[in-house]
Protein backbone atom coordinates (compact mmCIF):
# COMPACT_ATOMS: atom_id res chain seq x y z
CA UNK A 1 0.00 0.00 0.00
CA UNK A 2 2.94 2.41 0.72
CA UNK A 3 4.28 1.84 -3.01
CA UNK A 4 1.25 2.48 -4.62
CA UNK A 5 0.12 5.95 -2.66
CA UNK A 6 3.79 6.82 -3.64
CA UNK A 7 3.11 5.98 -7.35
CA UNK A 8 -0.07 7.86 -7.45
CA UNK A 9 1.70 11.12 -4.92
CA UNK A 10 4.68 10.98 -7.98
CA UNK A 11 2.27 11.08 -10.96
CA UNK A 12 0.14 13.36 -9.44
CA UNK A 13 3.28 15.60 -9.32
CA UNK A 14 4.36 15.09 -12.45
CA UNK A 15 1.02 16.14 -14.54
CA UNK A 16 0.27 19.42 -12.02
CA UNK A 17 3.31 20.97 -13.22
CA UNK A 18 2.82 24.30 -15.03
CA UNK A 19 4.18 23.64 -19.03
CA UNK A 20 7.41 25.71 -19.94
CA UNK A 21 6.03 29.00 -21.39
CA UNK A 22 6.43 29.51 -25.54
CA UNK A 23 6.84 33.09 -26.61
CA UNK A 24 7.57 34.10 -29.71
CA UNK A 25 10.17 36.95 -30.97
CA UNK A 26 8.28 40.22 -31.13
CA UNK A 27 9.97 41.80 -34.11
CA UNK A 28 9.83 45.73 -33.00
CA UNK A 29 9.76 45.84 -29.33
CA UNK A 30 13.68 45.46 -28.51
CA UNK A 31 12.99 42.95 -26.07
CA UNK A 32 14.31 39.45 -26.60
CA UNK A 33 11.08 37.83 -26.09
CA UNK A 34 11.92 34.53 -26.90
CA UNK A 35 14.78 34.59 -24.47
CA UNK A 36 17.23 33.18 -26.97
CA UNK A 37 19.18 35.64 -26.40
CA UNK A 38 18.81 37.74 -29.98
CA UNK A 39 16.46 40.75 -30.36
CA UNK A 40 14.39 42.09 -33.16
CA UNK A 41 16.33 41.76 -36.28
CA UNK A 42 19.44 39.63 -34.90
CA UNK A 43 17.05 36.99 -34.41
CA UNK A 44 16.42 34.40 -37.53
CA UNK A 45 13.01 34.13 -36.29
CA UNK A 46 12.53 37.99 -37.73
CA UNK A 47 13.88 37.73 -40.75
CA UNK A 48 12.77 39.26 -43.99
CA UNK A 49 13.49 39.64 -47.47
CA UNK A 50 15.79 42.84 -48.46
CA UNK A 51 14.07 45.93 -50.48
CA UNK A 52 15.11 45.02 -54.37
CA UNK A 53 13.14 45.69 -57.27
CA UNK A 54 10.74 43.17 -58.53
CA UNK A 55 9.71 42.97 -61.91
CA UNK A 56 6.27 43.73 -62.86
CA UNK A 57 7.10 42.04 -66.40
CA UNK A 58 6.45 38.18 -65.96
CA UNK A 59 9.23 35.71 -66.41
CA UNK A 60 11.52 38.43 -67.17
CA UNK A 61 14.59 36.33 -67.88
CA UNK A 62 13.09 34.08 -70.21
CA UNK A 63 13.67 31.14 -68.11
CA UNK A 64 10.59 29.34 -67.80
CA UNK A 65 9.35 27.36 -70.96
CA UNK A 66 6.19 25.94 -72.31
CA UNK A 67 8.78 24.20 -74.75
CA UNK A 68 11.65 23.91 -75.78
CA UNK A 69 12.33 25.77 -79.51
CA UNK A 70 13.47 24.22 -82.19
CA UNK A 71 13.42 26.86 -84.78
CA UNK A 72 13.11 30.67 -84.91
CA UNK A 73 10.02 32.59 -84.30
CA UNK A 74 9.16 30.54 -81.36
CA UNK A 75 8.47 33.34 -78.77
CA UNK A 76 5.36 31.25 -77.65
CA UNK A 77 7.80 28.46 -76.10
CA UNK A 78 8.76 31.20 -73.02
CA UNK A 79 6.27 31.11 -70.81
CA UNK A 80 3.08 34.37 -70.93
CA UNK A 81 5.32 35.95 -73.22
CA UNK A 82 3.22 36.83 -76.48
CA UNK A 83 4.33 37.24 -80.10
CA UNK A 84 3.61 41.31 -80.30
CA UNK A 85 3.75 41.79 -84.06
CA UNK A 86 3.33 40.36 -87.16
CA UNK A 87 6.97 40.05 -87.94
CA UNK A 88 7.72 37.41 -85.39
CA UNK A 89 10.94 37.86 -82.78
CA UNK A 90 13.26 34.50 -82.14
CA UNK A 91 13.14 32.42 -78.56
CA UNK A 92 17.16 31.52 -77.99
CA UNK A 93 17.45 28.54 -74.97
CA UNK A 94 20.41 26.46 -74.22
CA UNK A 95 17.91 23.82 -74.03
CA UNK A 96 16.99 23.63 -78.18
CA UNK A 97 17.61 26.62 -81.20
CA UNK A 98 21.00 28.68 -80.47
CA UNK A 99 19.88 31.37 -82.86
CA UNK A 100 20.88 31.76 -86.49
CA UNK A 101 24.32 30.76 -87.67
CA UNK A 102 25.04 34.38 -88.88
CA UNK A 103 23.91 36.41 -86.26
CA UNK A 104 24.59 34.07 -82.95
CA UNK A 105 24.45 35.97 -79.65
CA UNK A 106 26.95 37.02 -77.44
CA UNK A 107 28.08 34.52 -74.39
CA UNK A 108 27.55 34.04 -71.54
CA UNK A 109 23.79 35.46 -71.22
CA UNK A 110 23.77 37.66 -68.56
CA UNK A 111 21.12 35.88 -66.90
CA UNK A 112 20.73 32.12 -67.14
CA UNK A 113 19.88 29.80 -70.08
CA UNK A 114 17.09 32.38 -72.67
CA UNK A 115 17.16 35.11 -74.43
CA UNK A 116 15.13 37.10 -76.73
CA UNK A 117 16.33 38.16 -80.91
CA UNK A 118 14.53 40.63 -82.75
CA UNK A 119 15.12 42.30 -86.07
CA UNK A 120 14.73 45.92 -87.21
CA UNK A 121 13.74 46.11 -90.86
CA UNK A 122 14.87 43.21 -93.58
CA UNK A 123 17.19 42.73 -96.06
CA UNK A 124 15.99 41.25 -99.48
CA UNK A 125 15.29 38.15 -98.10
CA UNK A 126 13.98 34.43 -99.38
CA UNK A 127 11.77 35.55 -101.74
CA UNK A 128 12.18 39.25 -101.79
CA UNK A 129 14.19 41.14 -104.18
CA UNK A 130 14.47 44.75 -102.33
CA UNK A 131 14.83 44.93 -98.34
CA UNK A 132 11.91 45.19 -96.38
CA UNK A 133 12.21 48.70 -93.66
CA UNK A 134 9.00 47.91 -92.23
CA UNK A 135 10.13 44.68 -90.60
CA UNK A 136 10.07 45.12 -87.20
CA UNK A 137 9.75 42.81 -84.42
CA UNK A 138 8.40 43.01 -80.87
CA UNK A 139 7.61 41.16 -77.82
CA UNK A 140 4.85 41.45 -75.70
CA UNK A 141 3.42 40.97 -72.46
CA UNK A 142 0.80 41.59 -70.02
CA UNK A 143 2.01 42.81 -66.96
CA UNK A 144 2.02 41.19 -63.03
CA UNK A 145 0.69 44.81 -62.40
CA UNK A 146 -0.43 48.09 -63.81
CA UNK A 147 1.77 51.09 -64.23
CA UNK A 148 -0.08 53.65 -62.46
CA UNK A 149 -0.70 57.07 -64.19
CA UNK A 150 1.78 59.55 -63.29
CA UNK A 151 4.04 57.19 -61.05
CA UNK A 152 7.39 56.68 -62.02
CA UNK A 153 9.04 53.61 -63.59
CA UNK A 154 12.24 52.24 -64.35
CA UNK A 155 12.61 49.92 -67.11
CA UNK A 156 16.48 47.95 -66.64
CA UNK A 157 17.39 45.65 -69.67
CA UNK A 158 20.75 43.64 -71.04
CA UNK A 159 21.04 44.38 -74.85
CA UNK A 160 22.98 42.41 -76.90
CA UNK A 161 24.71 43.11 -80.07
CA UNK A 162 26.26 40.57 -82.80
CA UNK A 163 28.70 43.11 -84.27
CA UNK A 164 29.20 46.68 -85.32
CA UNK A 165 27.77 45.68 -88.34
CA UNK A 166 24.96 43.53 -87.47
CA UNK A 167 23.62 45.75 -84.21
CA UNK A 168 24.52 49.35 -85.37
CA UNK A 169 23.59 51.92 -83.22
CA UNK A 170 19.49 51.31 -81.83
CA UNK A 171 16.85 53.38 -80.44
CA UNK A 172 15.56 50.50 -78.56
CA UNK A 173 10.94 51.55 -77.56
CA UNK A 174 9.64 50.61 -74.67
CA UNK A 175 5.70 50.68 -75.61
CA UNK A 176 2.72 50.22 -73.49
CA UNK A 177 -1.39 49.81 -74.35
CA UNK A 178 -3.91 50.12 -71.66
CA UNK A 179 -5.85 46.43 -72.03
CA UNK A 180 -3.75 43.07 -72.57
CA UNK A 181 -6.36 43.03 -75.49
CA UNK A 182 -4.73 44.42 -77.65
CA UNK A 183 -1.54 42.20 -77.49
CA UNK A 184 -0.78 40.88 -80.38
CA UNK A 185 -1.79 44.57 -82.09
CA UNK A 186 0.07 43.03 -85.69
CA UNK A 187 -1.53 39.78 -86.17
CA UNK A 188 -0.77 38.89 -90.10
CA UNK A 189 0.13 42.80 -90.92
CA UNK A 190 3.75 42.10 -91.51
CA UNK A 191 3.93 46.25 -92.88
CA UNK A 192 2.45 47.59 -89.76
CA UNK A 193 5.83 48.52 -88.12
CA UNK A 194 5.54 49.39 -84.40
CA UNK A 195 2.37 49.22 -82.48
CA UNK A 196 1.26 52.96 -82.46
CA UNK A 197 1.04 52.89 -86.72
CA UNK A 198 -2.02 50.86 -85.23
CA UNK A 199 -4.19 52.01 -82.10
CA UNK A 200 -4.76 52.01 -78.20
CA UNK A 201 -0.95 52.07 -78.10
CA UNK A 202 1.62 55.05 -76.67
CA UNK A 203 4.95 55.01 -76.76
CA UNK A 204 6.25 55.14 -72.93
CA UNK A 205 9.71 55.77 -73.90
CA UNK A 206 13.32 54.64 -75.73
CA UNK A 207 17.13 54.56 -75.15
CA UNK A 208 19.65 55.11 -77.47
CA UNK A 209 22.28 52.55 -77.35
CA UNK A 210 25.56 51.81 -79.47
CA UNK A 211 27.41 48.55 -79.45
CA UNK A 212 30.68 47.52 -77.99
CA UNK A 213 33.69 47.66 -80.05
CA UNK A 214 33.52 43.96 -80.67
CA UNK A 215 29.75 43.47 -80.06
CA UNK A 216 28.38 41.66 -76.54
CA UNK A 217 25.81 42.87 -73.77
CA UNK A 218 25.37 46.18 -72.44
CA UNK A 219 23.21 46.96 -69.31
CA UNK A 220 20.69 49.92 -70.49
CA UNK A 221 17.56 51.65 -68.48
CA UNK A 222 14.48 53.77 -69.94
CA UNK A 223 12.60 56.11 -66.99
CA UNK A 224 8.80 56.47 -67.93
CA UNK A 225 5.94 58.00 -66.20
CA UNK A 226 2.79 56.99 -67.80
CA UNK A 227 -0.25 60.04 -68.28
CA UNK A 228 -2.52 56.54 -67.92
CA UNK A 229 -2.66 53.11 -66.64
CA UNK A 230 -0.56 50.48 -68.44
CA UNK A 231 -1.24 46.90 -68.52
CA UNK A 232 1.01 45.18 -70.98
CA UNK A 233 4.14 46.44 -72.46
CA UNK A 234 5.90 45.72 -76.16
CA UNK A 235 9.65 46.18 -76.95
CA UNK A 236 11.83 46.34 -79.60
CA UNK A 237 13.05 49.20 -82.30
CA UNK A 238 11.93 52.46 -82.53
CA UNK A 239 9.39 53.44 -85.21
CA UNK A 240 11.50 55.87 -88.33
CA UNK A 241 13.00 52.84 -91.28
CA UNK A 242 15.81 51.76 -91.64
CA UNK A 243 16.19 50.25 -94.73
CA UNK A 244 19.54 48.06 -95.68
CA UNK A 245 21.18 45.27 -97.08
CA UNK A 246 22.42 44.48 -94.11
CA UNK A 247 20.73 42.27 -91.34
CA UNK A 248 20.20 44.38 -88.44
CA UNK A 249 19.68 42.09 -85.41
CA UNK A 250 19.30 42.64 -81.61
CA UNK A 251 18.93 40.58 -78.30
CA UNK A 252 17.06 40.67 -75.22
CA UNK A 253 17.59 39.52 -71.49
CA UNK A 254 16.86 40.22 -67.84
CA UNK A 255 13.76 42.68 -68.19
CA UNK A 256 13.38 44.33 -64.79
CA UNK A 257 10.72 46.91 -64.30
CA UNK A 258 9.89 48.51 -60.91
CA UNK A 259 8.49 51.73 -59.43
CA UNK A 260 11.27 54.03 -59.21
CA UNK A 261 11.97 54.11 -55.73
CA UNK A 262 12.43 50.48 -55.73
CA UNK A 263 15.52 51.09 -57.65
CA UNK A 264 16.73 53.19 -54.96
CA UNK A 265 15.40 52.62 -52.07
CA UNK A 266 18.15 53.37 -49.58
CA UNK A 267 18.44 55.12 -46.27
CA UNK A 268 20.26 58.89 -46.81
CA UNK A 269 21.32 61.60 -44.51
CA UNK A 270 19.02 64.93 -44.31
CA UNK A 271 22.63 67.12 -43.28
CA UNK A 272 26.29 66.43 -43.33
CA UNK A 273 27.48 63.94 -40.83
CA UNK A 274 29.31 65.88 -38.73
CA UNK A 275 26.16 67.88 -37.78
CA UNK A 276 23.91 67.51 -34.94
CA UNK A 277 20.64 68.17 -36.91
CA UNK A 278 21.23 65.35 -39.22
CA UNK A 279 18.03 62.49 -39.47
CA UNK A 280 18.58 59.33 -41.01
CA UNK A 281 15.43 58.89 -43.76
CA UNK A 282 14.60 56.71 -46.47
CA UNK A 283 12.17 57.23 -49.06
CA UNK A 284 8.90 58.66 -48.32
CA UNK A 285 5.75 56.38 -49.53
CA UNK A 286 2.20 56.59 -48.71
CA UNK A 287 1.22 52.58 -49.24
CA UNK A 288 3.92 51.48 -46.68
CA UNK A 289 4.80 51.45 -42.91
CA UNK A 290 7.93 52.22 -41.39
CA UNK A 291 10.18 50.40 -38.55
CA UNK A 292 13.60 51.78 -38.10
CA UNK A 293 16.78 49.51 -36.40
CA UNK A 294 20.28 50.16 -34.72
CA UNK A 295 22.19 47.15 -34.36
CA UNK A 296 19.43 45.24 -35.35
CA UNK A 297 17.33 46.93 -31.94
CA UNK A 298 13.78 48.47 -32.71
CA UNK A 299 14.10 52.09 -32.01
CA UNK A 300 10.45 52.55 -30.24
CA UNK A 301 8.21 54.55 -31.91
CA UNK A 302 10.65 54.83 -35.17
CA UNK A 303 7.87 54.01 -37.49
CA UNK A 304 7.81 57.15 -39.60
CA UNK A 305 10.29 57.48 -43.24
CA UNK A 306 12.67 59.95 -41.27
CA UNK A 307 14.03 59.34 -37.93
CA UNK A 308 12.73 62.20 -35.22
CA UNK A 309 16.49 62.69 -33.85
CA UNK A 310 20.20 61.75 -34.35
CA UNK A 311 20.88 58.61 -31.99
CA UNK A 312 24.66 58.86 -33.06
CA UNK A 313 26.40 56.51 -34.66
CA UNK A 314 25.24 52.91 -35.32
CA UNK A 315 24.57 49.93 -38.06
CA UNK A 316 21.20 51.10 -39.28
CA UNK A 317 18.20 49.54 -40.98
CA UNK A 318 14.48 50.58 -41.66
CA UNK A 319 11.87 47.79 -42.44
CA UNK A 320 8.80 48.86 -44.67
CA UNK A 321 5.43 46.71 -44.67
CA UNK A 322 3.14 47.02 -47.71
CA UNK A 323 0.90 45.02 -45.72
CA UNK A 324 1.43 41.44 -47.47
CA UNK A 325 4.68 41.28 -46.40
CA UNK A 326 8.18 43.05 -45.16
CA UNK A 327 11.09 44.10 -46.86
CA UNK A 328 14.47 45.54 -45.06
CA UNK A 329 16.68 48.11 -46.24
CA UNK A 330 20.64 47.05 -46.74
CA UNK A 331 22.84 48.29 -43.44
CA UNK A 332 23.67 51.81 -43.37
CA UNK A 333 26.94 52.50 -41.50
CA UNK A 334 26.44 55.93 -40.11
CA UNK A 335 30.24 56.99 -38.75
CA UNK A 336 30.74 60.98 -37.77
CA UNK A 337 34.15 61.21 -39.55
CA UNK A 338 37.32 62.72 -38.01
CA UNK A 339 39.18 64.74 -40.13
CA UNK A 340 43.08 65.02 -40.58
CA UNK A 341 45.47 67.46 -41.85
CA UNK A 342 48.61 68.29 -42.05
CA UNK A 343 49.03 71.68 -43.45
CA UNK A 344 52.18 73.02 -44.05
CA UNK A 345 52.35 77.15 -43.78
CA UNK A 346 55.33 80.00 -43.95
CA UNK A 347 54.56 83.72 -42.28
CA UNK A 348 56.52 86.64 -42.45
CA UNK A 349 59.02 87.26 -40.11
CA UNK A 350 57.37 88.90 -37.28
CA UNK A 351 53.78 87.84 -37.81
CA UNK A 352 51.95 84.93 -35.89
CA UNK A 353 49.70 82.06 -36.89
CA UNK A 354 46.51 81.48 -35.22
CA UNK A 355 45.99 77.31 -34.44
CA UNK A 356 42.73 76.96 -31.95
CA UNK A 357 42.73 79.61 -29.25
CA UNK A 358 46.88 80.18 -29.34
CA UNK A 359 49.26 82.21 -31.77
CA UNK A 360 52.35 80.61 -32.62
CA UNK A 361 55.29 82.52 -33.72
CA UNK A 362 58.23 79.81 -33.56
CA UNK A 363 58.95 77.78 -36.38
CA UNK A 364 57.92 74.05 -35.10
CA UNK A 365 55.11 71.37 -35.44
CA UNK A 366 52.25 71.60 -33.71
CA UNK A 367 48.84 69.41 -33.18
CA UNK A 368 45.60 70.20 -31.98
CA UNK A 369 41.60 69.10 -32.38
CA UNK A 370 39.40 72.17 -33.51
CA UNK A 371 35.72 71.47 -34.14
CA UNK A 372 34.71 72.01 -37.47
CA UNK A 373 32.37 73.84 -39.34
CA UNK A 374 30.57 70.93 -39.32
CA UNK A 375 30.86 69.93 -35.73
CA UNK A 376 33.41 67.12 -36.61
CA UNK A 377 36.79 66.60 -34.72
CA UNK A 378 39.56 68.30 -37.31
CA UNK A 379 42.76 66.69 -35.62
CA UNK A 380 45.24 69.10 -37.63
CA UNK A 381 49.14 68.33 -37.74
CA UNK A 382 50.59 71.49 -38.43
CA UNK A 383 54.15 72.10 -39.42
CA UNK A 384 55.13 76.28 -39.25
CA UNK A 385 58.39 78.11 -40.81
CA UNK A 386 58.54 81.64 -39.84
CA UNK A 387 60.28 83.10 -42.63
CA UNK A 388 63.97 84.79 -41.75
CA UNK A 389 64.12 88.51 -43.62
CA UNK A 390 63.96 87.46 -47.32
CA UNK A 391 66.92 88.22 -49.83
CA UNK A 392 68.10 87.20 -52.30
CA UNK A 393 70.93 87.71 -55.47
CA UNK A 394 70.64 86.86 -59.02
CA UNK A 395 72.28 86.39 -61.63
CA UNK A 396 70.42 86.78 -65.48
CA UNK A 397 71.70 87.23 -68.90
CA UNK A 398 70.22 88.26 -71.64
CA UNK A 399 70.68 89.28 -75.43
CA UNK A 400 71.46 92.14 -76.43
CA UNK A 401 67.58 94.06 -77.12
CA UNK A 402 66.03 91.45 -74.61
CA UNK A 403 64.91 92.81 -71.30
CA UNK A 404 64.23 90.98 -67.93
CA UNK A 405 60.80 90.82 -66.42
CA UNK A 406 61.28 90.51 -62.35
CA UNK A 407 57.20 90.85 -60.89
CA UNK A 408 56.83 94.35 -62.03
CA UNK A 409 60.17 95.54 -62.91
CA UNK A 410 61.59 95.55 -66.52
CA UNK A 411 65.37 95.40 -66.66
CA UNK A 412 66.54 96.49 -70.08
CA UNK A 413 70.22 97.61 -69.59
CA UNK A 414 72.92 95.91 -68.25
CA UNK A 415 74.26 97.08 -64.47
CA UNK A 416 72.93 95.75 -60.54
CA UNK A 417 69.87 96.55 -59.24
CA UNK A 418 68.45 96.35 -55.31
CA UNK A 419 64.43 95.26 -56.23
CA UNK A 420 61.87 95.18 -53.72
CA UNK A 421 59.34 92.26 -53.98
CA UNK A 422 56.61 90.60 -52.82
CA UNK A 423 56.04 87.54 -52.60
CA UNK A 424 53.62 84.75 -52.89
CA UNK A 425 52.53 84.74 -49.28
CA UNK A 426 52.82 88.50 -49.03
CA UNK A 427 56.07 88.97 -47.61
CA UNK A 428 58.62 91.48 -48.88
CA UNK A 429 62.16 90.93 -49.88
CA UNK A 430 64.58 92.31 -51.49
CA UNK A 431 66.01 90.63 -54.74
CA UNK A 432 69.97 92.12 -55.47
CA UNK A 433 70.10 91.65 -59.44
CA UNK A 434 72.87 91.23 -61.81
CA UNK A 435 71.80 91.94 -65.60
CA UNK A 436 74.08 91.03 -67.80
CA UNK A 437 74.59 90.26 -71.88
CA UNK A 438 75.40 87.07 -73.04
CA UNK A 439 78.86 86.66 -74.18
CA UNK A 440 79.50 85.64 -78.09
CA UNK A 441 82.06 86.86 -79.94
CA UNK A 442 82.41 87.56 -83.87
CA UNK A 443 86.43 87.76 -85.40
CA UNK A 444 86.27 90.94 -87.43
CA UNK A 445 88.94 89.13 -90.20
CA UNK A 446 90.56 85.64 -90.49
CA UNK A 447 93.26 84.67 -93.06
CA UNK A 448 92.94 81.07 -93.88
CA UNK A 449 96.38 80.18 -95.40
CA UNK A 450 97.05 76.89 -93.22
CA UNK A 451 99.46 78.63 -91.24
CA UNK A 452 97.87 76.88 -88.03
CA UNK A 453 96.58 81.20 -86.86
CA UNK A 454 93.08 82.36 -87.22
CA UNK A 455 92.87 79.95 -90.08
CA UNK A 456 88.78 79.41 -89.70
CA UNK A 457 85.68 81.79 -89.21
CA UNK A 458 83.39 80.93 -86.14
CA UNK A 459 81.08 82.24 -83.55
CA UNK A 460 83.13 82.32 -80.09
CA UNK A 461 81.77 82.58 -76.49
CA UNK A 462 82.08 81.55 -73.25
CA UNK A 463 80.58 78.64 -71.16
CA UNK A 464 76.84 80.04 -71.65
CA UNK A 465 76.96 79.49 -75.47
CA UNK A 466 76.44 76.18 -75.80
CA UNK A 467 76.92 75.06 -79.67
CA UNK A 468 76.77 76.81 -83.11
CA UNK A 469 73.59 75.49 -84.75
CA UNK A 470 74.12 77.11 -88.29
CA UNK A 471 76.97 79.84 -89.68
CA UNK A 472 76.22 80.70 -93.23
CA UNK A 473 78.10 82.99 -95.44
CA UNK A 474 77.36 84.88 -98.41
CA UNK A 475 79.51 87.31 -101.07
CA UNK A 476 78.55 91.04 -100.68
CA UNK A 477 76.05 90.54 -104.06
CA UNK A 478 74.22 87.69 -101.73
CA UNK A 479 75.40 84.68 -103.17
CA UNK A 480 75.18 81.52 -101.42
CA UNK A 481 78.90 80.31 -100.33
CA UNK A 482 78.79 77.66 -97.26
CA UNK A 483 76.74 76.38 -94.45
CA UNK A 484 78.12 74.58 -90.78
CA UNK A 485 79.32 75.45 -87.78
CA UNK A 486 82.14 77.42 -89.30
CA UNK A 487 83.97 78.62 -92.63
CA UNK A 488 87.47 77.56 -93.85
CA UNK A 489 87.26 80.73 -96.84
CA UNK A 490 85.94 78.56 -99.73
CA UNK A 491 82.76 77.82 -101.61
CA UNK A 492 83.32 74.09 -101.75
CA UNK A 493 86.63 73.59 -102.81
CA UNK A 494 86.99 76.96 -104.32
CA UNK A 495 89.18 79.30 -102.68
CA UNK A 496 88.17 82.69 -102.36
CA UNK A 497 89.07 85.99 -102.75
CA UNK A 498 90.17 88.13 -100.08
CA UNK A 499 87.50 90.86 -99.60
CA UNK A 500 84.37 91.19 -97.33
CA UNK A 501 81.51 88.34 -96.45
CA UNK A 502 78.41 88.34 -95.04
CA UNK A 503 77.16 85.95 -92.94
CA UNK A 504 73.57 84.93 -90.65
CA UNK A 505 74.19 82.41 -87.44
CA UNK A 506 72.12 80.82 -85.18
CA UNK A 507 73.64 79.77 -81.73
CA UNK A 508 72.07 77.98 -78.95
CA UNK A 509 72.79 79.32 -75.12
CA UNK A 510 72.22 78.22 -72.32
CA UNK A 511 68.84 78.89 -71.30
CA UNK A 512 68.43 76.51 -73.95
CA UNK A 513 67.02 78.92 -76.63
CA UNK A 514 68.16 79.67 -80.08
CA UNK A 515 69.62 83.49 -80.81
CA UNK A 516 70.64 84.87 -84.43
CA UNK A 517 73.08 87.32 -85.43
CA UNK A 518 74.31 89.05 -88.31
CA UNK A 519 77.42 90.75 -89.45
CA UNK A 520 80.34 90.85 -92.00
CA UNK A 521 84.14 89.20 -91.83
CA UNK A 522 87.24 90.25 -93.63
CA UNK A 523 89.18 87.44 -95.19
CA UNK A 524 92.44 87.81 -95.79
CA UNK A 525 95.29 86.22 -97.36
Amino acid sequence: MQYLILFLSLNLLFWSRPAAPTMTEDCANAIDDDMDGLIDLNDPDCDCARVEPESMIPNPSFEELNCCPGDRSQLDCAAVWIQASGPTTDFIHDCGWQGWENLLPPRPFPDGEGIMGFRDGRPAFMDETEPVPTWKEYAGACLLRPLVSGTTYRFEFDLGFVSRANSPEINVTFFGTTNCENLPFGTDNAEQGCPTNGRNWVRLGSKRSAPPINGGWKKEFIEVTPDRNITAIAIGPDCPLRPSSTEFYYFFDNLLLDDLEAFGFGITESAHPCSPDLRLRAPNRNDITYQWYREGIALIGETAFELSRNYGEGNYRVVIDDGTSCRKSDRYAYRIPQLFSRPRVSVCPGDGYLLGDRELFTSGEYVDTLISFFGCDSIVNLELTVLEDLRDTVTVRVWPEESYQLDRHLIRVPGNYELPLENDIGCDSIVNLTLEYYKVFTPTAFSPNDDGVNDRFTIVGGEDLLEVVELRVYDRWGNFLSSGKDWDGRRGSEPMPPGIYVYSASVRMEDGEERSLKGSVLLAR
